[in-house]
């Protein structure tokens, strides 16, 4: 389900994905408030569509303004526990990781998913990017389901 929203404009390009942050110091008062601050905080977007004919609106956070466009919650590629990870099923993240010049640590530690938070796994893509695990965790790369 696509939601139209305001980015920045250096954002604003199909296939850009972000995690939304919430309301900053700097909206207080803005005329366009409704219009930004109507996604989940926390949660992974990517963006769809630049509205045609989208007008360049100034904004307090954004130095080069902020653009109408469409957004869709994207999905979260993460590590989880290699027992039981198949499509449908439930999983967890394993927990934070200490080790942030790992290749899988994007993976481990990713933007737009909580730890303690049960997630449906949408696909299986595989085999994590680390050669060995510095926790000895046996872990398979996946893809979360989106919320909608």
């Amino acid at each position: 389900m696509t939601t139209v929203t305001l980015i920045g404009d250096r954002l604003a390009e199909e296939g850009q994905e972000f995690v939304y942050g919430g309301e900053a110091g700097g909206c207080e008062g803005c005329p366009y408030r409704s219009q930004c601050l109507n996604l989940t905080e926390g949660r992974r977007y990517r963006v769809t569509t630049i509205r045609d004919n989208a007008q360049l609106l100034d904004c307090a956070m954004h130095d080069s303004g902020v653009r109408a466009v469409e957004v869709e919650p994207a999905p979260v590629r993460a590590n989880v526990a290699s027992r039981g990870a198949y499509a449908g099923s439930k999983a967890e993240l394993e927990g934070p990781c200490p080790y942030t010049e790992c290749p899988s640590h994007e993976f481990c530690v990713p933007d737009g998913a909580d730890f303690e938070t049960e997630y449906r796994i949408a696909e299986v893509v595989g085999e994590p990017p680390h050669d060995y695990c510095e926790l000895d965790r046996d872990l398979t790369l996946v893809e979360l389901e989106t919320e909608d």
